[in-house]
């Protein structure tokens, strides 16, 4: 593959990518949350980003935005619905719009729910995905601005990438929806197997991140709606997937 990618940890528990075509030379970051911790990850790989993919408005994901335009005069690209929130912003994009890096196509996917005009990236040749704050490793975004129901059908659209799809989330929030995880799915085998690992590289300082799809479909409860074990486990066998879902966000958002 002739991408290389740069995660490094931003804030207290942010995460800034770069991603890198070895054969053009061309970087773009995802998202800007600091200008000091995003400088010194350009230092360090040599990497100058010519363009910015920004996946929502919040302040822990925008705050380096003009900064990192001024210093390297880089592209930025946003939601078109989040457009007048987005610092600096050059192109306005929308679901279904396509954006060229140095040969790779990135396929807009509109993920709302944590905000209203949420976006991520798809990689489309290359299986990677840029979720931000919709998909967590084990987990999804609080519901700030959107209902239950509409941040399901954002995860019903991830769920359709294809299984070996690598997942890059917008933060380091694995061990604690593991923890939750298994208070709603303690039968799962695969998740208490995961659970582990993740306790392990936490314990480790060690980043939980990236993850698989195929991984988040077998034990991240916010993908598993559907799943007869896990319904069971709520008693809410005969319930739609829209409460299933809610239900599971409301004892998140109490955990």
């Amino acid at each position: 593959m002739s991408l290389a990618i740069e995660q490094f940890l931003c804030r207290s528990d942010n995460f800034g990518v770069l991603v890198h075509d070895r054969k053009s030379g061309q970087t773009l970051l995802i998202d800007a949350p600091e200008e000091a911790a995003i400088n010194a990850a350009i230092e360090r790989t040599g990497w100058t980003p010519t363009l910015l993919l920004t996946t929502h408005h919040h302040f822990d994901h925008v705050d380096a935005n003009l900064s990192m335009k001024k210093r390297y005069s880089l592209k930025i690209i946003g939601p078109k619905a989040e457009k007048d929130k987005i610092p600096g912003i050059d192109r306005a994009v929308s679901d279904g719009d396509m954006i060229d890096f140095a040969g790779h196509p990135i396929k807009v996917i509109s993920t709302p729910g944590h905000t209203a005009g949420h976006i991520s990236f798809y990689f489309t040749k290359d299986a990677i995905a840029f979720t931000g704050d919709t998909l967590f490793a084990l987990g999804c975004g609080r519901l700030f601005e959107c209902k239950p129901p509409v941040m399901l059908e954002s995860l019903k659209k991830l769920a359709r990438l294809p299984l070996e799809t690598t997942i890059y989330c917008g933060h380091e929030y694995t061990l604690s929806n593991a923890e939750f995880a298994l208070t709603v799915d303690p039968t799962n085998s695969a998740l208490v197997d995961r659970v582990k690992s993740i306790r392990a590289l936490r314990a480790a300082n060690e980043a939980t991140l990236p993850t698989r799809l195929v991984d988040e479909m077998a034990t991240n409860p916010f993908m598993r709606w559907h799943d007869k074990a896990l319904r069971k486990n709520l008693d809410m066998e005969g319930a739609t997937d829209e409460e299933v879902f809610a239900e599971l966000r409301k004892r998140k958002d109490l955990f």
